[in-house]
């Protein structure tokens, strides 16, 4: 007899470079404007705020191939590419100098936003989970273990739309480096393996519609390549 009245849901998880074996998620946190020019593009001042977070449901990272199924209720659906940490190994209060250690490895990913919703909730001060938590909002290339790569602190941050660039950064121009982003969210909840953060992205974001093809990628870690589906 089951333990469950129901069938229980498959855990999500990320597909790993070279490996069968797959890295389970948890939670997802995801860091809001972390770049200086992208927050300036969105109204902001960078050099006045301490990072904010918002979260997506472990189940919106899906695998960053073949066609994106353009989401209901918007029609101002926006691109962001974004550096992704998957964490290895929990902990509190972690400081800046110990958290490159709790890092299992790192993707490239695209926090995908219906942004006319999001106006909306911010002009009315309601939450934007409607426009950042939507089904299969998150994809992601297969994760890449700190023990190959490293611990990337600068590259090429880089976003295309039918071949014309539209995002490029760099992941030093990151107003809180990968390190400080884990110890602050550490701060607030007790990190766990499984744990994934998207860490912002540069600026230039903007619409996707029906049938654009978007490539992505941080130089030195991986690319992702998508059609935009039809609504």
């Amino acid at each position: 007899m089951s333990e469950y009245v129901i069938p229980p849901v498959t855990l999500p998880s990320l597909a790993i470079v070279d490996q069968a074996a797959r890295f389970p998620i948890r939670r997802v946190f995801c860091v809001g404007r972390n770049y200086s020019e992208h927050a300036r593009e969105m109204g902001h001042d960078p050099d006045r705020e301490p990072p904010f977070f918002f979260m997506k449901p472990a189940d919106a990272v899906v695998p960053a191939t073949g066609t994106l199924a353009y989401p209901p209720l918007t029609e101002d659906l926006h691109h962001e590419v974004e550096l992704v940490v998957a964490i290895g190994k929990g902990g509190t209060r972690i400081s800046p100098s110990a958290a490159l250690d709790h890092v299992y490895g790192y993707a490239v990913g695209l926090d995908l936003t219906r942004r006319d919703i999001q106006a909306q909730a911010k002009k009315m001060g309601r939450p934007w989970e409607w426009a950042k938590a939507f089904d299969a909002s998150g994809p992601s290339t297969p994760l890449i273990p700190a023990s190959k790569l490293g611990h990337p602190s600068s590259g090429k941050i880089w976003l295309k739309v039918n071949g014309e660039e539209r995002q490029q950064g760099d992941l030093a121009d990151q107003i809180w480096p990968v390190q400080d982003v884990i110890a602050y969210v550490s701060q607030s909840v007790e990190l766990q393996a499984g744990d994934v953060i998207f860490t912002g992205t540069p600026a230039g974001v903007g619409a996707l519609k029906p049938g654009d093809v978007v490539t992505a990628g941080i130089d030195g870690i991986a690319q992702l390549h998508m059609t935009v589906g039809q609504r």
